[in-house]
């Protein structure tokens, strides 16, 4: 599942992945800083989700929101304002927007936000250590990984972690991982049209391509090919 988040302040992107991240960790986070770049990743990315400042340079919030209903008209799109103005409300509503959020952003109410328009999955706080857990394995999935490495870098006991990993994220570290490195797979497969199966296989940590053809298929319910096909 992927997020997009378009703001032209980056502290405001770094406020907001610092938000969402811990409560839907297995989500893709994208981040634009004006119309040209969001429309751009919309073209090659499927976004479930968008955050979208009202005030940008060049295009306004409203008109992007506008621009990306044509791409996708399934997309849920939240505006973010510094002030309530009603005006910007009624055109809000006529675009389709979904919701409507002033900053500064409450944690509180962008949780609910994410738990009414995330349907399939249930937002949630992790402790500490699955939080390391989780972004280590976010951070290198690419690589050869597995929980006793997890283990040792954030230094706890390998059978305590499993224990808690499965009992926050309610399935096992290597499901996870799995699962993870199948969203990715996702992502390049319909964004990078020049890579092989091969090539998205072994950047995305799988050193098998059966294993991998094999995850996807029981994962996605088609092969990497039938996938990668539906953006052509």
């Amino acid at each position: 599942m992927n997020i997009l988040m378009v703001d032209d302040e980056p502290i405001e992107l770094e406020q907001l992945e610092f938000l969402i991240k811990p409560m839907i960790p297995l989500w893709n986070l994208y981040t634009a800083i004006d119309s040209i770049q969001a429309l751009e990743l919309s073209k090659s990315i499927d976004f479930q989700l968008a955050f979208v400042d009202i005030e940008l340079p060049g295009k306004s919030g409203l008109e992007l929101a506008k621009e990306l209903k044509k791409v996708n008209e399934q997309l849920v799109i939240i505006i973010l304002t510094a002030h309530q103005d009603f005006e910007y409300a009624k055109q809000s509503i006529k675009i389709g927007v979904s919701e409507y959020l002033t900053k500064p952003i409450i944690k509180d109410e962008l949780k609910n936000v994410l738990e009414h328009h995330t349907n399939d999955i249930q937002t949630k706080e992790y402790s500490p250590m699955i939080l390391k857990t989780l972004n280590m394995i976010h951070k290198s999935y690419k690589d050869k990984i597995n929980l006793e490495d997890v283990a040792n870098h954030i230094h706890v006991n390998i059978s305590y972690l499993s224990r808690k990993f499965k009992a926050e994220t309610d399935t096992s570290f290597s499901e996870y991982l799995t699962k993870f490195r199948i969203e990715m797979a996702k992502t390049l497969l319909l964004s990078h049209n020049r890579y092989s199966i091969s090539d998205v296989a072994e950047k995305t940590g799988f050193n098998s391509l059966h294993y991998f053809s094999s995850s996807f298929r029981k994962q996605v319910g088609m092969s990497p090919k039938q996938y990668q096909e539906m953006k052509l």
